[in-house]
């Protein structure tokens, strides 16, 4: 019998990322994989795409569904597909009058879709991951590392099974409206949200910027930013994500 195609539904867009470095990775990885066939979009509005996927794949940055786009991705999710959710997919960003950065609870149906909110992080740092779960198969075998990232400092939503966390207590990066994060909880890395029949895993590094992706706030931003994207650990995660996601360990 021959293994049956899988269609991906993967959505790169939004602002202050490089999407082409993000874009060309997650292909790549995707790529991997003959049976996979990817539906690339800049936003969510197709939603006949969405409807006809085996599962969903995200790299955004204050990327805002409209309320059609909402209930498209909650009934995906909630009929048994799987969503692999990267880095900002979680994030609304708005600058204050006085240049602060805001992140309104504007979409709440996404966020606890989600199960996760970003809501600031500290400069980009070294931070330790841990293995939160060490029996389940998304990081069965892993041991902790160390990566290079923006560390997400979120709101949580719902009960998430969390699969790794790393520890920050301190100030978000300067800038940030809600920048007091003195606490001694934990940080999740990597998530897995139930919803209805399917579930969503949220992994926060992969953070991305090139020179040009500032604008218009800045014409020329003065670093590449490539963080996670340079650890082998990072990728570990994403090859593992997709094979989550697109049920390549199942039969059929």
């Amino acid at each position: 019998m021959r293994p049956r195609r899988i269609d991906a539904f993967f959505v790169c867009g939004g602002r202050y990322h490089d999407f082409d470095y993000a874009r060309l990775e997650i292909l790549k990885a995707l790529g991997a994989h003959e049976r996979i066939r990817v539906h690339v979009a800049g936003d969510y509005r197709d939603l006949a795409a969405l409807g006809g996927a085996d599962f969903l794949i995200t790299y955004t940055c204050d990327l805002r569904p409209d309320e059609a786009a909402q209930d498209g991705l909650a009934a995906f999710v909630e009929r048994g597909g799987r969503w692999f959710a990267l880095h900002g997919t979680n994030s609304i960003i708005e600058w204050t009058a006085e240049g602060k950065v805001a992140t309104p609870r504007s979409l709440p149906r996404l966020m606890q879709l989600l199960g996760s909110q970003f809501i600031a992080h500290p400069p980009i740092m070294e931070f330790d991951v841990e293995v939160s779960d060490p029996a389940h198969p998304l990081v069965a075998g892993l041991e902790r590392f160390r990566i290079r990232d923006e560390l997400y400092l979120s709101e949580m939503h719902g009960a998430n099974h969390v699969l790794l966390h790393c520890h920050y207590s301190g100030k978000a990066q300067q800038g940030f409206v809600e920048e007091d994060w003195h606490s001694d909880e934990a940080r999740p890395v990597m998530y897995l949200h139930a919803h209805g029949e399917g579930e969503v895993l949220y992994l926060t590094p992969g953070h991305c910027r090139g020179h040009y992706d500032m604008q218009p706030l800045m014409q020329y931003y003065p670093d590449v930013e490539r963080c996670a994207w340079e650890s082998p650990a990072y990728h570990e995660l994403l090859r593992r994500g997709i094979r989550w996601a697109a049920r390549l360990d199942e039969a059929g």
